[in-house]
Parts: structure tokens; sequence; C-alpha cells
């Protein structure tokens, strides 16, 4: 089944009905509903989208005849800003993304520029081409920071309000020196000014050599930062270290830390986008972390959804000011308001579903009409509930490699393998996959990363840190440290899940459709019952013998552990069939954390049954329109269905119940 066991428990009997779901975005909408429960775009709450495009400046651009590119580049319009940074100081590697910055041409003729510069053997002093004007200066700031993080061996110049890119004769001097890709992350390290880090070049046994490293950065930046040679492994490596600022900037810095403490909510509605793609997104055009933003939950890609969201360290009015920029990704933003913590996964009571099944068909020829066949089947599942599985939106869209996989890696630790899985090519030749492949052909991830898509946010996170850190297992660390925490725990979360799935198969066929003796149950575990990350091991109950015998629980009382450091398992067949589990995938001894990327699974409680609430359906016809050559066109049956579900309940596992078919 969908979700990863071997076979699906059923509740009711019923016959049910084949249909097509998620046939557009429309057909299936979510919306999440607030611990107050109040729907997040209820009436009243939801606000027109923002369509506030104060600030749009359009430039001109022009050919650079210096380095002869035959097509014209045309007018286009700055779609980020620097908001308010220092000297770039705090900008994000996310945000500098020059595909979200610049157009797609101005982009295409910056790259071959590019090409042309390091294609020149020595530094051509009138080469140069212009990305046009920028009358805002927190544009001319964000740019310059994205064109020397993308390109280091680039140099940007402001002539009045036009940005103008050369080379760096600086960065030729200093790759004379070192490799290349240590001149780049050199570079990259001195344009980003992070307060406090540091750079080391790799060992150099040479004293002569070291000393001329040692004299070019004191000479070019010497103001800036200072050097000193050390002993590493037997080795003589030099490490390159900011300069303390003076009292000016430090005053400057108590400022950015009451900046930091800004809280933003806001409604996100977004249609046929990843909630992560969203963040990875917004935060480049913020010029954020993604690890900035955080959520409630995650919703599904193909649909339509409304969540709220809270991003730090960005104001309101900010945010209000950049909402029109969103819309090209299919996102929109409403109810942005000041608020005073971050968001927490779980803390939702539900989502509200209204969902459109087209094409409805009996299973078997049948003499009963569609109607009843869905009456019954929606009355049996409101009654009776469903089997509260994970839907196969908690381990990916992926076909080869699933999420779970990646998670048991990481929680045996074995880093480059979890990042290989990560990185495994699906079937097809698009940029993705090419990336993928060469990763995997070659290892090289610098070139992987240039393949890879700009949208593919936590794959380039990862070829980043790789090429930074490299492939050992300090790189395959960092290359996980990368992502965003809520990231990093998701590939744990979907190898608990999956268990959890074959857990509650295992329950059912084996001990049957009543509490036994040794199932854990809660007395707060009723059909009203908030998401299973609020029922703790102080909240669960180990059934008893006579408590079987006098059938003092329900099936709806009982929950099943999700596996954890923190809970207790069933003291019958079902807890020695989860000990068997994982030692047949080595976590016999698991402690489920993870010190060195910083992840710790305590473990929850989920309910083994759910039952959708405030249900309400109605079947349409739909005449087809096209010519099929009969005296009437034929009609097409479509169900529309409403329902709420708890927080990670999902719909499509409670539509495979009533429909009793895959989805």
């Amino acid at each position: 089944m969908e979700g990863g066991t071997a076979s699906v428990a059923c509740r009711s009997p019923h016959a049910g009905f084949h249909g097509s779901i998620k046939n557009s975005a429309q057909d299936f909408v979510v919306t999440e509903i607030d611990v107050q429960g109040q729907l997040v775009n209820s009436p009243g709450a939801l606000e027109e989208p923002v369509k506030n495009k104060a600030g749009i400046r359009e430039f001109v651009h022009r050919d650079s005849v210096r380095v002869k590119l035959s097509e014209e580049t045309p007018s286009s319009e700055v779609t980020c800003d620097a908001g308010s940074l220092n000297s770039g100081e705090g900008l994000s590697q996310e945000g500098l993304d020059l595909s979200v910055i610049l157009s797609c041409s101005v982009n295409k003729t910056l790259e071959q520029f590019a090409s042309t510069v390091q294609g020149c053997s020595e530094v051509q002093k009138n080469l140069e081409m212009s990305l046009g004007a920028f009358p805002d200066k927190h544009q001319r700031a964000i740019v310059h920071s994205a064109v020397k993080s993308s390109y280091p061996f680039l140099m940007t110049v402001t002539n009045r309000e036009e940005i103008l890119v050369r080379e760096d004769p600086d960065f030729r001097a200093l790759s004379k020196l070192v490799s290349v890709e240590e001149a780049e992350d050199f570079f990259r390290f001195k344009d980003a000014k992070v307060p406090g880090s540091t750079f080391t070049f790799l060992p150099d046994d040479i004293k002569e050599h070291r000393t001329s490293v040692h004299h070019f950065v004191s000479r070019k930046f010497g103001k800036l930062m200072e050097t000193k040679s050390f002993m590493t492994q037997g080795r003589t490596a030099i490490t390159v270290r900011l300069r303390e600022r003076g009292r000016q900037d430090r005053k400057r810095t108590a400022a950015d830390r009451d900046e930091q403490d800004i809280y933003t909510g806001f409604t996100l509605r977004k249609e046929n986008l990843e909630t992560l793609e969203a963040i990875s997104y917004m935060a480049a055009v913020l010029g954020v972390l993604p690890s900035d933003f955080s959520y409630a939950g995650i919703k599904d890609k193909r649909a339509v959804t409304y969540q709220s969201m809270v991003v730090k360290k960005i104001s309101p009015e900010r945010l209000l000011a950049k909402a029109y920029m969103f819309e090209r990704k299919g996102i929109q933003l409403s109810k942005i308001r000041p608020v005073s913590e971050p968001l927490r996964l779980g803390r939702l009571a539900g989502n509200h579903f209204d969902l459109v099944v087209r094409d409805l068909k009996p299973h078997k020829s049948s003499s009963v009409d569609l109607e009843s066949l869905v009456k019954e089947a929606v009355e049996n599942v409101k009654t009776r509930g469903f089997v509260n599985y994970y839907g196969p939106q908690r381990f990916g869209s992926s076909q080869k490699v699933q999420a779970d996989q990646v998670g048991l890696a990481l929680l045996k630790e074995d880093m480059n393998t979890a990042l290989r899985l990560f990185l495994s090519p699906e079937e097809g030749d698009d940029l993705e996959n090419k990336a993928k492949q060469h990763f995997h052909q070659t290892g090289n991830a610098k070139e992987s990363l240039a393949l890879m898509p700009l949208h593919k946010a936590r794959e380039r996170l990862m070829l980043r840190a790789l090429h930074r850190y490299g492939s050992g297992p300090e790189g395959g660390n960092q290359a996980w440290l990368s992502l965003p925490h809520s990231m990093r725990v998701f590939y744990l979360h979907a190898y608990c899940s999956r268990l959890w799935n074959e857990a509650v198969c295992f329950r059912l066929q084996t001990l049957g459709p009543r509490p036994v003796q040794g199932d854990l149950v809660s007395a707060a575990a009723c059909r009203d019952s908030q998401a299973e990350e609020e029922t703790h091991a102080s909240q669960v109950h180990v059934v008893t013998a006579a408590e079987e015998h006098d059938g003092v629980f329900s099936l709806d009382q009982v929950v099943l552990p999700m596996p954890g450091n923190s809970v207790k398992y069933p003291e019958n067949a079902v807890g020695l069939w989860y000990q068997d589990r994982l030692g047949q995938d080595g976590l016999g001894s698991c402690r489920f954390r993870i010190p060195s990327l910083k992840l710790n699974v305590p473990g929850c409680y989920r309910p083994l049954l759910s039952y959708p609430r405030n249900v309400s359906y109605s079947l349409h016809i739909d005449e087809d329109t096209q010519d099929t050559g009969l005296s009437a066109p034929p009609s097409r049956t479509s169900l529309a269905l409403s329902f709420n579900l708890n927080a990670s309940c999902y719909a499509t596992v409670c539509l495979r119940e009533i429909m009793k078919c895959e989805l």
C-alpha cells in the first residue's frame, strides 16, 4: 500500500467505488485549523492577497561590446532587495540566488561573460559588462553580494546607479598562490563578513609559499582580517580571522540583535508547490535562511493549501512590501501581522479538506446506483472511522529511494550512505536527474551543483556543503547540517512512520479489532483528540487482563508508539514485533539521537483509528460537451466531499477507506 505496509486493514465492509482525485490543484484544497479551532482563511481573518507593487524598478541593459555578445539584452526588473543588510552582513547563501534577482536573459549574459573571463590567461582590464541601473541602494547591495557569491572571481562597481561587472585582479593573484577552488572559498568568506568566522587554507609545508599567502592577505585585506599559521596533524596551515569590530560597529550589532527578535506571522496560500520549496523561495527573496521560517505542519504539493507561518528577522512592513514577488511561484500571503514567537510543529488542531473526486464508477457491474454506494461508504467511515495510516506524502514523491530509507541510514549514523540515497537519480533526463547522475558517477559536487536546477533548494544546499568541506566524514556531516532542522528531522520521522504503518497492520491482523491485554490506550484518545505529538508517556496506560475481560476500553482509544527514546512499547506480541523489527534494520540498540546532526527523536503515540468530522458531500453530473457522434452526450459523476481531520491525519487515507481502492 501507499505508506509502506504489505496489506491494508479496513474498518468497514461497504463496496466503495472508483474515481480519480487531484485532477487539478483546485480539486484538493487543504486549510489548516488553528489551535482555537478556526480556519486560517476564515471570513474576517483572510485579507485579499497582497498585490503591493511599490518598489519595482525597471532598468535597461546595454550590449557589452567589449565582450562581443551578439544578443541584445532586453530590459527587465529587479526581483529582490537587500532589506536591512549592512555590507552583506547576515546574508544567507540561499538569499543570493541570481535567478531570483535577475531576469533569465541577464543571468545568461552574465554566465557568458563569466565564461569569457575564465578563458583569459591574464586580467583583461577593459573587459566589463553592465547589469543595468538600480536606483535603490538596497537593490544595489544585494546585486553586489549575489554576483560575488556566485562568481567570486568577478568584482562589481557602481557608476552612479549602474552596476558594472569586471574581473577581480586580486582573485587572479590569489589563484596563482592557491588552487582556484580555495580562492573561490576564500573570497566568499571575505565577502560574507560573518562576525566571528574563520577560514583555513589547506596545509602547506613550504614556508616561503606560506609567507607569500600571509603577505597577500595582509596587503590586500589587512584592515579587515588577520592571518596566523598553526600546526594540524603534523602539518602547517594558515587560518584567516576577521578582525574585532570597533565600538561603533558593536552598537550596530546590538541593534541587529533586536532585529533577530522580530517575528511576523502570516497565512500562506500555495498551489502545486511543496511547503519546503515555498519556504526556500521566500527565504531567497527576503535574504534570510530557510530555517528562519516556522510552521505547524507540511502540506500537500498537488493541492491548493492554506497554512499559518512565521518568519523571524523580517518586519510586517518589509514582508508586505515583498509579498507581490511571491505570486509568480503560486504563493500568496495574507493576514500579515506581528507575533511574539515562532510556530511549533504540531501546533494546530487539524486540517479542513474540500475535495472533488471525478469520474465515479462502481467497482463491478452492480444494480446499486452510485448515490447509494457513496452514501453507504461515507456514512460508514463517519461512524466507524478509518485506520490511521500515514499517507504517501510522509515518504516523499520519489519512486526509487523514499525518505524512510534515508532516515534509516541517518539513524545508523551512516551519513555518506544517507547522502548517496538522498542524491540518487530517478529515471528521466531532466536537469535534476542529470545533476544527480553526474554526482554518482564523478563525485564532483561543484560540477553537480552547476547542473542542479535553482529551485531544488535542499539538493543545492547539500552539494554546496560537499564542495566546501569535501566528500569525507566531515563533508557528509556538514552537508546534512546545511539543511534546516525541520528538513533533517523529516527523514527520521519518515522512517518511524513507515514502522508505525507496519506495526498497525501487524496489530490488527494478530490481535483483532478489540483492545487486549498489553495494548496501550490513552484516556484522551477520543475522536476529538489533538495531534499524536501531544500524547506522551505519562498519558498512556497498559491494558490489564481484567480490563480486557470487562471491555473497559474501545479500539479508538488504542495508541501505538512512534519509535523514539522516550516511549514505552506494548506489553504483548506487538511490543515484541517492534523489538524484532528494529533489530532487523540494525537499530536494536538505537538511542534515536544523532548528536552530530543535533537531532533527537523522543517518540510519541498515535491513535490507531481516526474519524472525519463535519462531513458533507454531494454528487454532481458533469455533461461531456465533446462531440461523440451519439444522440446524447455521455455524463460523468463527480463527488464533492468536505471534512475535518485531526493534525497529522491524511485525507488520502480516509478517501481510500471510503472508496475501497488505491489512489
